[in-house]
């Protein structure tokens, strides 16, 4: 059985070779290890395999994590969630990165919550790319008035788009659903320059990271390629 240290590794060296073959900037696409309903153990491995980034998408499950490795330096939480309105303080206040902002409520309840004495949040619109009726996110045409709106919160600092697509559907649409979102992020610079760096595109995931990292990703969110099945 490979090791978490082996799995991060293996992965790394993915994300770099994809990289390379798209022709992009070295060190361009960030990890993000997927850490929900892992042990403080397995995180701990991954950490000292020189794993720093970690997504987790429960928020009291989050905040044990954190209060167990609260002796790491320079440890980066990202919340991927879903976001319930009872919990939007603690995630303004505890997290470093929120993936999954998808609608005016969350984010202004996240900007409210936010200790001004910390940096600004950086948050991801989520945006539902295909319409599928199971699934969280803004709509494509919800973007640039959610952005603007977020312009003048000045606890949040948007960075970006984030999207789940449906990874059983066949490649090609895969691929599709990737490039869409990336067409969307070019859009929402050109419609709304001014909200903030808009440099981040939260997409691919263990099985497809080298179609996301193709069509433009800077942060894949891989969990069963590092952890194993939960």
């Amino acid at each position: 059985m490979s090791s978490i240290a082996d799995n991060i590794g293996s992965v790394t060296r993915r994300i770099q070779k994809a990289t390379l073959k798209a022709g992009r900037k070295a060190g361009s696409v960030h990890l993000l290890a997927v850490s929900k309903k892992q042990s403080v153990d397995a995180l701990r491995a991954a950490y000292d395999a020189g794993q720093r980034a970690f997504g987790e998408s429960y928020v009291q499950e989050a905040m044990d994590k954190m209060e167990a490795l609260a002796d790491l330096d320079a440890i980066e939480w990202h919340f991927i969630g879903p976001i319930q309105s009872n919990k939007t303080r603690q995630i303004a206040d505890a997290f470093h990165w929120v993936h999954s902002v998808d609608r005016l409520k969350i984010a202004h309840r996240l900007d409210e919550q936010r200790n001004s004495a910390l940096p600004p949040l950086n948050v991801c619109l989520q945006v539902n790319i295909n319409n599928e009726e199971t699934k969280a996110g803004c709509s494509l045409e919800e973007l640039t008035e959610l952005a603007d709106a977020i312009e003048e919160m000045p606890n949040l600092s948007l960075r970006g788009l984030m999207a789940i697509p449906d990874p059983d559907q066949p490649e090609a649409d895969l691929r599709a659903s990737f490039r869409k979102l990336a067409n969307a992020l070019k859009k929402l610079r050109q419609d709304a320059p001014a909200s903030g760096p808009l440099d981040t595109l939260s997409m691919g995931m263990s099985d497809d990271l080298e179609m996301a990292i193709e069509e433009g990703s800077t942060w894949v969110r891989v969990g069963t390629a590092l952890f194993g099945p939960r």
